[in-house]
């Protein structure tokens, strides 16, 4: 296959991957969304949408096998493959969350949420934030954006475990809100967990480039 051929299949894949980025933002914005407005058609929006989620997956998957099988890709656009099949399965696992914490919408229907999940709105904004970043650090192959966006990360940890503390401290006070305050701690655990999955992405975006592996998530 010639060069021109090469860069335009790698176009192609990327375009995919960068929808996908885009699909699996608006499903955590929107699960968060739903949890916040106690907005049950938008749960049950979310959690369709999923499905798009999982077929792009699988497609994006299949082009990268089929790829990789019938051109046998060398050096950087061998990486660039085999990393953009890794990027995709961090991308459904994050979209999973979003259906998690729609799940968890549905069991706080009945609470008031209050000023105790404000720290989840300032996690999502953050989030948002990296995964944008993350796809188009990829797509650009640049290294110095992935390190950017980790340090992004280590302020959503930061805003967990503060937000972990506090309320294990008001339900240990106040055995009313232990349900609620559970949901929120799972709420918030999964977003967190989303940003273990971008700072995957960054790892991946690193080795795409430089064929180098470096562990981030330390």
């Amino acid at each position: 296959m010639t060069r021109n051929l090469l860069d335009k299949r790698m176009k192609l894949l990327t375009s995919e991957l960068a929808e996908m980025g885009s699909l699996v933002e608006k499903q955590i914005y929107n699960s968060i969304e739903a949890f916040k407005n106690k907005d049950m058609k938008l749960v049950k929006q979310v959690m369709e949408n999923d499905d798009k989620v999982d077929e792009l997956n699988r497609r994006i998957e299949e082009q990268c096998l089929k790829f990789m099988a019938m051109e046998s890709p060398v050096a950087t656009d061998l990486r660039k493959v085999f990393t953009t099949s890794k990027i995709v399965t961090d991308l459904e696992r994050m979209a999973d969350y979003a259906v998690d914490i729609c799940k968890i919408a549905k069991r706080v229907e009945s609470d008031v949420l209050g000023e105790e999940c404000d720290p989840i709105w300032q996690m999502v904004d953050i989030l948002r934030k990296m995964i944008n970043k993350s796809i188009e650090a990829f797509v650009a192959g640049d290294v110095d954006a992935a390190y950017e966006i980790c340090k992004m990360d280590d302020q959503v940890d930061i805003i967990y475990r503060g937000l972990f503390n506090d309320m294990l401290k008001k339900m240990s006070k106040d055995e009313s809100i232990i349900n609620k305050g559970a949901q929120i701690l799972f709420a918030s655990k999964y977003l967190e967990r989303v940003g273990d999955h971008v700072t995957n992405i960054c790892e991946w975006i690193i080795f795409s480039a430089k064929g180098d592996y470096v562990d981030l998530n330390e």
